[in-house]
């Protein structure tokens, strides 16, 4: 795609992975938010307002014309929040307590023009667990990938496993509502070469190549 330099503000490797794989002329500049500042009603409006505050963060040192991204991503259990587990044990008590259950994955999205305004949105998918036996858990935890992980799995990875299903968009409980966010860059890019795809089940027929999925270990 041709247009404005894409900014991410997040390290998220996720994150990178999808906006590279659908050609933008990325940038990744992680923002310096202090996340324990928000103080937000519902975890959706946590997530946005994180998103939203992300990104300002990076745009106010950008060139005018760059456009840049930002997302925060929650896991919902009832009225528990889920973040990224601090060790092993942690892990252990976030997945034992999604087992057999279903939970949300909440992503805000946020995309600022530098010297503009900022275009908010969030999306929701749900995500029930299989009742994964214990042997299945302390395997995934011993492979280590629940531990940089919001409710300490993941969707794309060894983490597949212990899902059952989800209802709604797969890229989300990554970490990147894709279609979510094309809504938002739309008002800011020329996407007229890449239509929206009405589902996040489509990405497979869209992206060049095996999905991008495919390509992370």
């Amino acid at each position: 795609m041709s247009g404005p330099r894409v900014v991410l503000a997040s390290a998220s490797p996720r994150r990178r992975r999808f906006l590279a794989d659908l050609g933008f002329c990325l940038e990744v500049v992680p923002s310096g938010v202090d996340e324990t500042q928000v103080d937000a009603d519902t975890p959706r409006a946590t997530a946005i307002q994180l998103a939203y505050l992300k990104v300002t963060d990076v745009a106010r040192g950008r060139p005018a014309g760059d456009v840049v991204v930002g997302a925060d991503t929650v896991v919902v259990l009832g009225d528990r929040v889920l973040g990224k587990p601090q060790d092993a044990r942690d892990a252990r008590a976030m997945l034992s307590s999604l087992r057999g259950k279903t939970h949300r994955v909440i992503t805000g999205v946020a995309v600022a023009r530098a010297g503009a305004g900022c275009l908010l949105d969030a999306c929701e998918t749900a995500v029930t667990m299989r009742t994964f036996s214990g042997l299945e858990l302390e395997d995934y935890i011993r492979s280590g990938e629940p531990m940089d992980k919001a409710g300490a799995y993941a969707i794309q990875g060894r983490g597949a496993s212990l899902v059952a299903r989800h209802e709604g968009c797969w890229c989300n409980v990554v970490g990147l509502p894709l279609i979510c966010l094309l809504k938002l860059l739309r008002q800011e890019i020329d996407l007229q070469p890449t239509p929206l795809p009405c589902s996040c089940a489509e990405w497979p027929h869209r992206l060049a190549g095996p999905p991008p999925w495919e390509k992370w270990s």
